[in-house]
């Protein structure tokens, strides 16, 4: 059996996924209790996660926000947590996504799954690519 993939879920794909349940970002949720990869979070994610998932519920004018804890119970049981003990400043990345860079290097993530890939150009120093969600789908399909 092959190791799972390790990765690092930018907001922005949750955030999508929570907007419609056609598309990668969705369908890649779905897999999150596959063996084939493993979610890595930092406490400063979760938290970027939890506020990030209560504003858009509340521009959609829902109030149950007990989904999103729901959801953060989830996340939390299935992912690995990681505690970052170091900064630094990567050349490259959006100042604003330097943590996620630093949560893929300390869980050895080969990936950030994100839409916003020109915020982690200069992440490619470290091993670490930015990929859209159909592209880790893809990844996962050929590794099957």
């Amino acid at each position: 059996m092959t190791e799972p993939i390790q990765v690092v879920i930018d907001t922005n794909v949750l955030v999508t996924a929570s907007r419609s349940t056609q598309g990668a970002s969705f369908a890649l949720l779905q897999r999150m209790l596959d063996k084939s990869f493993e979610m890595n979070v930092s406490s400063a994610l979760l938290l970027e996660y939890e506020e990030k998932l209560k504003a858009e519920m509340a521009n959609r004018s829902l109030r149950e926000l007990w989904k999103v804890d729901r959801f953060l119970d989830f996340v939390m049981a299935v992912a690995n947590p990681r505690i970052i003990y170091f900064s630094l400043n990567v050349d490259g990345v959006d100042q604003d996504d330097q943590f996620l860079v630093h949560l893929a290097i300390a869980s050895r993530s080969p990936f950030i799954v994100t839409y916003n890939l020109r915020h982690f150009i200069g992440a490619g120093r470290y091993g670490i690519k930015a990929i859209r969600p159909g592209d880790l789908l893809r990844i996962l399909a050929r590794a099957e």
